[in-house]
């Protein structure tokens, strides 16, 4: 069957799998059941008290690999009809098996998250033990650990490098990457559903674009696998959108980050799929500090809500001065400096406290813009996400002559 063709049912199929979720999401039934086996929230930034149901991920998870395991044999089933088996494309038939059974992993992981609250500790080993399949499909299929090397550094390394193993390394963490980057920014409604799709929307135009190249069956498997994950999560998003009336759970952005990481480097795009990442990347080297430890870290550092306003503004983390490292006081000193957080000193009850803005780049953007509405947040966040995406695309289609022989 013809690239097009089996992109037309994929379409197809994604119409159907949104219908379904929509249905699913939209059923009291099935929000009735989270809420009575305990997966259930309530939304930090609204007066109500109303139960939310929590980890409807999971819903969207189980559309998404039912209407990928329908669709299995579409791509592949041209060689029967014209009795040509022998042509049958083995490789990529595993490749596209063992992509399902990454993300079906990745759902299972998450879920289990979602169920136990696992410690970050685990967070960070779950998608590596998820993409173990992955890597040794790249293995066995003879995947290239060659990369051509940037041209202003060529008179050192040469035009091209072999990694060996560190490119296996690299994989594994871009898998890692993926599906934390989307967790950690988090905390209003919409955000984790939002992101993933401007991201989703940004690599089915790349893969597009890229379709008539030499490289164009690479771009049609990611495709594949791309179009049903937009239905379900645009649907997702309905729902999740503010005010918002089901929460994503941690499943959901297990299942967008390990859709993400596998279409990445199945099709030979990985440090493309970099580039759509740009405010995960911001957002992960600004929450370092405190995600490793040198500043202390709460609980939660979703921004803070004003009942009086109606308003979120920034959170705080609050703590003795002796609770931070020379490192950590460097660190926030330097953040200081530069404006990058609201540092206070001398603060509490007997003045001997010291408070920062919690980092986080939804705390960033409301220090910069002030305390202002959590649905006007995220359509802020989702415009960054989007300028950065055609800022992506400058740099994939222009700049990249800078850098390489194109």
């Amino acid at each position: 069957m013809l690239v097009w063709e089996s992109l037309l049912i994929d379409f197809g199929v994604a119409c159907c799998a949104y219908v379904i979720c929509d249905r699913a999401l939209a059923s009291p039934d099935t929000k009735a059941s989270f809420v009575k086996a305990g997966m259930f929230g309530k939304d930090l930034n609204k007066k109500s008290e109303d139960k939310v149901p929590e980890g409807l991920g999971v819903v969207c998870g189980a559309v998404y690999l039912m209407s990928m395991f329908l669709f299995i044999p579409v791509p592949f089933i041209r060689p029967y009809f014209l009795g040509e088996k022998g042509v049958f494309e083995h490789q990529e038939f595993a490749h596209f098996l063992c992509a399902l059974l990454c993300i079906c992993c990745m759902i299972f992981l998450g879920f289990a998250d979602d169920v136990f609250d696992l410690r970050w500790r685990h967070k960070l080993v779950m998608p590596t033990l998820a993409s173990l399949p992955l890597l040794m499909v790249y293995l066995v299929g003879a995947g290239s650990t060659t990369i051509i090397v940037p041209k202003p550094l060529r008179f050192l390394l040469g035009f091209d490098v072999n990694l060996g193993i560190l490119y296996y390394v690299f994989m594994g963490m871009l898998a890692i990457f993926c599906t934390n980057s989307i967790n950690i920014l988090a905390g209003i409604n919409g955000i984790e559903v939002g992101q993933s799709v401007v991201i989703g929307g940004s690599i089915v135009a790349f893969n597009l674009l890229e379709l008539p190249s030499s490289w164009g069956s690479k771009h049609a498997f990611s495709l594949y696998l791309l179009l049903p994950f937009m239905g379900v999560s645009l649907a997702l998003l309905k729902h999740n959108w503010y005010p918002s009336r089901v929460f994503v759970g941690d499943t959901y952005c297990y299942f967008a980050g390990m859709t993400f990481a596998v279409v990445g480097i199945l099709g030979h795009f990985s440090k493309t799929m970099g580039l759509f990442f740009m405010p995960q990347i911001f957002n992960f080297l600004y929450s370092a500090p405190q995600l490793f430890g040198l500043i202390p870290c709460p609980r939660h550092r979703l921004p803070k809500f004003d009942p009086t306003t109606g308003l979120v503004g920034n959170s705080y983390a609050q703590f003795q001065p002796s609770d931070v490292g020379p490192v950590g006081h460097v660190l926030l000193k330097l953040l200081a400096m530069f404006r990058l957080v609201s540092l206070d000193m001398n603060v509490g009850v007997k003045g001997e406290e010291m408070r920062v803005s919690n980092l986080t780049i939804l705390n960033f953007v409301l220090r910069v813009i002030g305390p202002t509405h959590e649905r006007t947040l995220v359509i802020y966040m989702l415009a960054i996400q989007a300028l950065s995406s055609c800022m992506a695309f400058i740099i994939r289609y222009f700049l990249v002559r800078l850098f390489y022989d194109v």
